[in-house]
């Protein structure tokens, strides 16, 4: 009898899971994620250009497919060097805000910026353009500027930055959170020479032969992960998290491995006490660990850099805390921000702080699963800019 109801139960189970597989692959359209890149020499890591980007949230019920544009970004093309020179050009630079894989292009807050700019400010002609890849902070994204959005002489630049970008902008932590090596990472970074000094470093095109041993998985664990890579009703099971696999013993060896080399001896004996997967969370706290004070020295290099050459180029620079709910003034780590950017001279707005000033709630700017913004998110980070802009529109001189 046993036997006859554990056959039972297994046929059941078999059948749920066929039905679901038949369900699945009718009404959804890829499985994976798909963002294909290539390098380029100077600049980095970026997106294939005129390739197409999938990208899928089976929690959010989200499947995006955009169109990679000839320079590398996900965005329209660009406008012409003429129409630039004749228009306020905004330029938009960061990491995965705005590359903003959860929402069409036509969703994208630099795109309402533009059309709610045309209705409201027509005399100014602004025309945006966004420089955005996920995983980069403000150093890694140098490049950026330098190779494409110059061409376009922007009277406006506006760094968009997230908690995380501290982590990015460090080689300790940035290496610690994605297994690089921190002697070959694939973007522009910065290391300190022999007399302490902070100098940018160029990105290596043999990054991938470098990078940090992945250690193997339980046997259980890598056939679930090859099932998951096929089976439709096998991913969305795995997207409810009913179980995990702690994999903080590789992050451990990591940090030995990283903490070895010239460039962050002694910097990682702290990183024990942070959940490797959340490495900007320190930031929020009153009292930052030694590595993470180094990570802010790097941020602070990458902001500079960023306002020398605009200063150079006669345009101005602008940052914007893309926040969750800690971008407002009191708040530890926008407070850290404030501090570098009001050092040298920048302004600084706060999508969050806009937001609340509205009357809306910021939980709504932000998909469930996902905390980039939705489009309704967007729809709010433009408004914010606009505001901005109204009252500075002697940046378009």
């Amino acid at each position: 009898m046993a036997a006859w109801n554990a056959l039972f139960v297994i046929s059941g189970l078999l059948l749920i899971a066929a039905a679901g597989e038949v369900y699945f692959r009718l009404t959804k359209p890829f499985i994976e994620s798909d963002f294909p890149s290539h390098f380029v020499d100077g600049v980095g890591l970026i997106r294939e250009p005129n390739s197409e980007m999938r990208f899928a949230n089976w929690n959010d019920d989200l499947w995006i497919i955009s169109r990679v544009n000839s320079q590398g970004f996900l965005d329209r093309e660009p406008v012409s060097a003429e129409r630039a020179d004749d228009d306020c050009h905004i330029a938009f630079i960061g990491d995965s805000y705005v590359e903003a894989r959860q929402v069409p292009i036509s969703d994208k807050f630099h795109v309402r910026l533009e059309e709610m700019a045309a209705r409201e400010l027509p005399h100014l002609d602004i025309a945006t353009q966004a420089y955005g890849l996920r995983a980069t902070g403000q150093i890694n994204q140098l490049p950026f500027y330098d190779e494409y959005a110059r061409r376009l002489n922007p009277k406006l630049v506006t760094l968009v930055f997230f908690t995380n970008d501290f982590v990015n902008n460090s080689v300790a932590l940035h290496s610690l959170k994605y297994g690089m090596d921190p002697d070959r990472l694939p973007y522009m970074s910065a290391q300190r020479d022999a007399r302490g000094n902070i100098e940018l470093r160029l990105p290596d095109p043999e990054y991938r032969r470098f990078l940090l041993p992945i250690l193997p998985k339980p046997l259980l664990w890598q056939a679930w992960d090859r099932l998951v890579g096929v089976s439709y009703f096998a991913k969305w099971v795995n997207t409810k998290n009913l179980w995990s696999y702690d994999f903080n013993p590789q992050h451990r060896t990591w940090a030995d491995m990283i903490a070895k080399r010239p460039c962050c001896v002694s910097l990682l004996d702290d990183w024990l006490s942070i959940n490797s997967h959340f490495l900007f969370r320190p930031f929020t706290k009153e009292h930052l660990p030694p590595t993470f004070h180094e990570a802010l020295a790097y941020t602070e290099f990458g902001i500079e850099q960023f306002k020398r050459r605009t200063d150079r180029d006669g345009a101005t620079l602008l940052i914007m805390a893309a926040t969750a709910d800690w971008g407002t003034r009191g708040a530890p780590q926008f407070d850290r921000l404030s501090a570098l950017a009001e050092a040298h001279g920048i302004p600084i707005i706060s999508d969050y702080e806009y937001v609340v000033s509205q009357g809306h709630n910021y939980q709504d700017a932000r998909w469930r699963y996902d905390p980039h913004w939705n489009a309704t998110g967007h729809q709010w980070a433009a408004e914010a800019v606009l505001e901005w802009l109204k009252a500075n529109q002697d940046v378009c001189d």
